[in-house]
């Protein structure tokens, strides 16, 4: 290694060391200010400084006579000091060629004598100088005096060492006042030595109020003793059950308040015995937190009932105690009505009525929940007597022929019930819970406000439809489902506009079969949404191929399932297929029905606006034959109203059916949307709609559902009158 690089070398081992002690360019502190302050008097000078020399930079630590921060390296005295173990002497700097051209000689502070001791490090670097300086000149400065220097540098690198010692208890002390959890160590007897400033607001004492008071000041009375039992065998040398853990505890404040607290909790010995600390957060929060929760978690927060989760609950507890007990469940009979016409806030006051009568008239055992929506239930422990069950599920019933008065409204709602019993219905919470549902069904299948008692057949005919289920979805993966087409006209003129999609399953042992002999058994179900996806799918596909055969453009009425609504895809999925066949939108008209307006949450309706902005039409299907009301023609962005068969069919028997017919024609009207009159069989028919106004008509009169191939014929002649007069 050459000279130079030694150099080097060692230059970056001393800048490294003085690094170690994270002093350069530190504030003044008091250890080093008095010893400067006793060289400056012992040596009878004017100035003492300790200084530390940084790459390019000399750092005054400490300054006794004269202020001064730094100066260059390059216009230092020390700079040279430390290149040598002997004391630098400089009897009169302006005679030196080495300092007479220095600032701090020409300039203030004008020094002429000086004398500077290196600060060496355990390992022999120096990192800086004690020196001494006057203005005025010094010829002698003996070797006692040299030593004496030496010896105060050497006090001053103690002095660093024991900083440099301190540095991670002072960078543990300010981490702990800095940190948001509480921390409190104390000695073996218990007394405490630390506390952070966090504990100090925590608990709310002065720092003077805790350290040396016992541990005691902060431990609730009643648990004092075994505390303080704990805290002894701890410092006997046992060991302590908390250690290592963290804990839920309570703790007080000063103004006598106690609190939860998480305490996280160390033990150590050192020279003195045992130490024993604490980390400590306020978890007040955290259990206000959990106590709502859990509140939620078993309570319904519309009516205060308990919920399914609790109920089920309870239910498990009763079952596990094998005694006899019945479940009732009920919903509402209208309560969507309520719903479409005066909106959910009105809704919600009408079932917190519900929940505030109901449990009412029940017995103080019984346990009544909602479910959800308008969904309740009953549990009645203690009791397997089908006719103790339908007497309260008849109490239900007759708790509603009393109207509700909520929200400046009257009420005429009614209940269905099913109600199951323990044992004989199910041997856990899901098969009763399940049964009485089955029940309920048959409840309302039976026309509503009526009890029904859970009976087996009930639930074969249930796995009946989860079987034709399964198989669809296997018959959808084979390729058996078709769609037929049943043409739609233009009444006046008997040109084909349009088609509606209807589905057909090509059944392997039943032959075709129409969608009345499997709906049913779909619509609930999660197939619906396959099945419904794939309609739309195959409805665009066909579309495109007409198209690309030449035939004249026909729009596409497609039905929706209200699970495909649900889904929440439903416009992406529609955009997707109309981009991949390269479809003219306004082709495609997706067919409503009550079923979806009734839930008339801002789901559905937020998806048919989509669809509508994608230039899709919207048509309403069977308008009139429910519950769907006049608010959900203006709510919707609507294109079409199909008036339902069961007015045609009458149209020319009963004047009711023909005054609904024409009104609603005249409100389509009025509205802007097109109307289709569904179910003309007979001329009779046709002609009454078009005096009345109807523009199209659907129905046998014209042809039913056929198959792509057939439809696709009535295409040819876009202006041929389509008149089969077939049925």
């Amino acid at each position: 290694m050459s000279y130079a690089d030694s150099m080097e070398f060692a230059e970056r081992g001393r800048l490294h060391a003085l690094d170690r002690y994270r002093i350069a360019g530190t504030a003044a502190e008091s250890r080093f200010d008095r010893i400067c302050r006793f060289a400056s008097e012992l040596f009878s000078t004017r100035m003492a400084f300790v200084t530390l020399i940084e790459e390019d930079r000399q750092w005054f630590k400490s300054c006794s006579g004269f202020e001064i921060e730094q100066t260059l390296r390059s216009e230092s005295f020390c700079d040279h000091t430390i290149r040598t173990d002997e004391v630098l002497v400089v009897p009169d700097a302006q005679l030196d060629m080495r300092f007479s051209d220095l600032p701090i000689v020409t300039g203030e502070p004008f020094i002429r004598f000086y004398a500077g001791a290196p600060l060496t490090t355990p390992d022999g670097y120096r990192i800086g100088a004690l020196c001494i300086a006057d203005t005025r000149v010094r010829e002698h400065f003996s070797e006692r005096e040299k030593r004496t220097l030496a010896g105060l540098a050497s006090m001053v690198m103690e002095q660093m060492e024991l900083r440099r010692e301190g540095l991670p208890q002072a960078t543990a002390a300010n981490f702990a006042d800095a940190t948001d959890l509480s921390i409190i160590t104390a000695d073996p007897t218990g007394r405490i030595e630390f506390v952070n400033q966090a504990a100090l607001a925590m608990f709310g004492f002065t720092p003077e109020e805790m350290i040396g008071s016992s541990l005691n000041l902060i431990v609730p009375e009643r648990f004092r003793a075994a505390h303080n039992a704990g805290l002894a065998r701890v410092a006997a040398g046992g060991t302590s059950r908390l250690k290592g853990k963290t804990v839920e505890i309570s703790a007080c404040r000063k103004d006598g308040t106690e609190f939860p607290i998480e305490m996280a909790l160390s033990i150590w010995k050192d020279e003195r015995g045992v130490g024993i600390g604490a980390i400590i957060k306020d978890i007040s929060e955290r259990r206000d937190r959990d106590v709502r929760l859990l509140r939620l978690a078993s309570q319904d927060t519309l009516t205060g009932l308990c919920n399914r989760f609790r109920f089920e609950d309870l239910l498990r507890e009763e079952l596990g105690q094998g005694r006899p007990l019945a479940v009732l469940l009920f919903d509402l009979d209208g309560f969507k009505d309520v719903n479409d016409r005066l909106g959910h806030a009105v809704g919600d006051s009408l079932l917190q009525a519900i929940g505030v009568r109901l449990p009412a008239v029940l017995d103080r055992n019984a346990t009544m929940s909602r479910f959800g929506g308008d969904e309740f239930a009953v549990l009645l422990p203690g009791t397997g007597d089908p006719r103790i069950a339908h007497e309260v599920a008849v109490t239900v019933i007759e708790a509603f022929k009393k109207p509700f008065e909520v929200a400046g409204h009257t009420f005429h709602v009614g209940a269905s019930v099913g109600f199951s019993l323990a044992p004989g219905h199910g041997a856990d919470a899901d098969e009763l819970i399940a049964s009485a549902d089955f029940a309920l069904y048959r409840a309302k299948q039976a026309g509503g406000r009526v009890v029904r008692m859970f009976e087996p057949a009930m639930r074969n005919e249930t796995m009946a439809r989860r079987a034709l289920r399964e198989e669809l979805l296997r018959a959808l993966d084979r390729q058996e489902l078709v769609l037929h087409y049943q043409p739609q006209v233009i009444i006046e003129t008997g040109e084909v506009f349009g088609v509606e999609a209807l589905i057909r399953w090509r059944h392997p042992q039943r032959g075709l079969l129409t969608p009345g002999a499997f709906l049913p058994a779909l619509e609930q179900s999660s197939v619906a949404l396959d099945v419904g996806f794939w309609v739309l799918d195959e409805a665009c596909r066909q579309l495109a191929a007409w198209k690309a055969e030449g035939y004249p453009p026909v729009k596409m009425g497609v039905n929706l399932f209200p699970a495909q609504v649900k889904a929440g895809d439903l416009p992406q999925v529609v955009a997707d297929l109309i981009a991949r066949y390269d479809l003219d939108p306004r082709l495609l008209e997706i067919e409503i029905t009550e079923t979806i307006t009734l839930n008339d949450d801002d789901q559905s309706l937020e998806t048919i606006q989509a669809l509508r902005e994608l230039g899709v039409g919207i048509a309403f299907d069977d308008f009139g034959t429910g519950y769907a009301s006049l608010g959900s023609l203006q709510r919707y962005p609507l294109t079409t109203l199909k008036i339902d068969k069961g007015f045609v069919r009458d149209l020319l028997t009963k004047p009711r059916d023909a005054a609904i017919t024409r009104t609603l024609i005249m409100l389509s009207r009025e509205l802007g949307l097109e109307t289709v009159a569904e179910g003309i069989e007979t001329p009779e028919q046709e002609e009454a709609l078009r005096l009345m106004g109807c523009e199209a008509g659907q129905g046998y009169r014209y042809g039913g559902a056929m198959a792509a191939e057939e439809v696709s014929q009535l295409f040819v002649q876009p202006r041929r009158r389509l008149r089969s007069g077939t049925s």
